[in-house]
C-alpha cells in the first residue's frame, strides 16, 4: 500500500506539470482515488432489492481508508476514450443472500484482499449536453478479479459514471461499475459493484509556443498568438495576422493589407511618395495643384502649369508675339506665328534690298566685285540679320551682249558670288538661294547703253 501511494503522488505531480486542454488536444488521463466493493446487488432476490440501498456505504460497502484505484486511459475521438483500472480493497462486509423474509444479512468473510484489473471503454456525454464542466458518461468492459487466495474470475462489466471539471485538466469524478462475475456459482466469484470516486488530470497536449493553444490546433506553432486567429500573431493589434499584414509593425486597415494611409488619399504609406500629404494615385500619391502632371516637390511653379520639359514652368514670351521663346527665332522682338516668331519681311525692306542690289558692279565679265560694292553687300546682309527665319533667293541677270550659255554660266556665278559674300557675313546659308538667269529677263531695252546697264542686274526676292 506504501508503494501504491507513491505512485499516486508521483501522478499528481506529472499531472500538474500539463496544460489545459481538450480531450482530442490531451489525450492522456490519469484518474486516481478510492473504491467501494458492494456485493448486495448479487445477494438480493429482486431488482428493486439490488438498488434499494445502494447508496447504504455504512453497512454494505468495504473501502479502504487511502487511495485504492488508479485508472489510465486514452482519447481515441469520437468522445471515445479506452482505459484500464487496477483496484486493491479489503472486504470486511459480505452481504449474505436473503432467507424468505428474514433482513439480509452482513458477515465478515475474514478480511479478504481484493484485486481487480479491469480494461474500460468509456463514451461522454459531455459535448451531447453541450456542458463545458459536467461530463456524464457510461462505459462497458471485462476484466478480471481476485478475492483471497482462492477466488477468481473473470467479469464483464457496465456502468455510469459523472466528472465535473474544474478546469479543462482538473476534474473530479465518480464512477459506478457493475461486474458480472462468469462463475455460476456465487460463492465462487459473486458478482457486485464496484464504485470509484477520485481526480482525473488530462495530459499529453504540446503548446511549443506557449500561447495556450495546442500544436494541432495552432496555425502558427512556433511564435506565440491568438486564439481568434487559431494561434497566429498580431503584432501591431489591427485585426490581420502578420502573415498576411503587410506591415506588421504598425496598424492599418484590412483594404491596405494591414498597412496605414497617413494622409488618407487611399494610398498605403508604403507605396506612397508623399505619405504625409494626400495626393494623387497616378502621381503615387504626390499632390499636383496646378494639374500639369508633375508633383508639386518636382515643380520649379507648383501654382502654374507648365511642360515637364521646362520644369513645370510654362515657356516664356518676352516679346508677347505667342510664339514661345524656345520656337522664337526672334525672342526678343514681336513677330508672327507663321514667321516663327519673326517679323514678316515688308515690301519696304523688299524694295531697300533691291535699291541696294542694283548697285553691286562687278568687273567686266567676271564675277567679282568692283570695290565700292562691299558697303553695298555689308548694307543688304544687315536687312537680312533683321529678319533672320525669312529666306530669299538671289537672281543674278544680264545684258544680251554675248551668247545666251556665256551670260547663264556669268549671271549664275556672279548671284553665287553674292551669296557667298553674306554667308560670309553671318547669313545662314540655308536661308539663301542663287540663280542665274542670263539675259532671259530684260527689265529694259538691250537696244540702248542705258537699257543694258538695267538690265545687268541683282535681284533679291523674298522666297514665301
Amino acid at each position: 500500500m506504501k508503494h501504491l501511494n507513491k505512485l499516486f503522488v508521483a501522478l499528481v505531480m506529472l499531472a500538474g506539470f500539463s496544460s489545459q486542454a481538450q480531450d482530442n488536444n490531451n489525450p492522456w488521463a490519469i484518474s486516481f482515488g478510492a473504491n467501494a466493493v458492494d456485493t448486495r446487488v448479487s445477494a438480493a432476490s429482486s431488482l428493486e432489492d439490488q438498488f434499494s440501498q445502494f447508496f447504504n456505504a455504512k453497512d454494505n460497502w468495504n473501502v479502504l481508508p487511502s487511495a485504492s484505484f488508479v485508472n489510465v486511459s486514452k482519447y481515441v475521438g469520437n468522445n471515445f476514450s479506452f482505459g484500464v483500472t487496477g483496484s486493491v480493497n479489503r472486504l470486511t462486509r459480505y452481504v449474505l443472500p436473503r432467507v424468505e423474509e428474514d433482513p439480509y444479512t452482513v458477515v465478515n468473510p475474514g478480511d479478504e484482499n481484493y484485486y481487480a484489473i479491469d480494461g474500460v471503454i468509456n463514451y461522454s456525454l459531455m459535448n451531447l449536453i453541450k456542458s463545458k464542466r459536467i461530463d456524464p458518461s457510461i462505459h462497458i468492459g471485462g476484466g478480471y478479479t481476485w478475492i483471497g487466495d482462492e477466488l477468481k474470475a473473470g467479469t464483464l462489466n457496465g456502468g455510469l459514471g459523472l466528472t465535473y471539471w474544474f478546469t479543462e485538466m482538473v476534474g473530479l469524478s465518480w464512477r459506478s461499475t457493475y461486474k458480472q462475475s462468469f462463475e455460476d456459482i456465487r460463492e465462487d466469484m459473486p458478482s457486485h459493484m464496484q464504485h470509484f470516486a477520485g481526480l482525473t488530470f488530462k495530459f499529453g497536449g504540446k503548446d511549443t509556443d506557449g500561447d495556450g493553444i495546442y500544436d494541432k490546433d495552432d496555425a502558427c506553432p512556433e511564435v506565440a498568438g491568438l486564439k481568434q486567429f487559431n494561434g497566429c500573431p498580431d503584432t501591431d493589434a489591427d485585426g490581420i495576422t502578420d502573415a498576411s499584414d503587410s506591415c506588421p509593425d504598425v496598424a492599418g486597415p484590412a483594404e491596405f493589407n494591414g498597412c496605414p494611409d497617413t494622409d488618407g488619399d487611399g494610398i498605403a504609406d508604403k507605396d506612397d511618395a508623399c505619405p504625409d500629404v494626400a495626393g494623387l494615385k497616378s502621381l503615387g500619391g504626390c499632390p499636383d495643384k496646378d494639374g500639369d502632371g508633375i508633383t508639386d516637390k518636382s515643380d520649379k511653379c507648383p501654382d502654374v502649369k507648365g511642360p515637364k520639359e521646362n520644369g513645370g514652368c510654362p515657356w516664356p514670351d518676352r516679346d508677347g508675339d505667342k510664339v514661345l521663346d524656345k520656337d522664337d527665332k526672334c525672342p526678343d522682338e514681336a513677330g508672327t506665328v507663321s514667321n516663327n516668331g519673326c517679323p514678316e519681311v515688308t515690301e519696304e525692306a523688299i524694295k531697300k534690298l533691291n535699291d541696294y542690289a542694283k548697285t553691286i558692279l562687278f568687273d567686266t565679265n567676271k564675277d567679282t566685285f568692283k570695290q565700292q560694292t562691299y558697303p553695298v553687300l555689308l548694307a543688304i546682309s544687315a536687312i537680312l540679320k533683321e529678319y533672320p527665319s525669312s529666306k530669299f533667293s538671289i537672281e543674278g541677270h544680264t545684258d544680251s551682249d554675248g551668247s545666251n550659255e556665256f551670260n547663264l554660266r556669268l549671271s549664275d556665278s556672279r548671284a553665287i558670288a553674292v551669296k557667298k559674300y553674306l554667308v560670309e557675313q553671318g547669313i545662314d546659308e540655308f536661308r539663301l538661294s542663287a540663280m542665274g538667269y542670263g539675259e532671259s529677263k530684260p527689265i529694259d531695252t538691250n537696244k540702248t547703253k542705258a537699257g543694258k546697264a538695267n538690265n545687268r542686274r541683282v535681284e533679291v526676292k523674298l522666297v514665301k
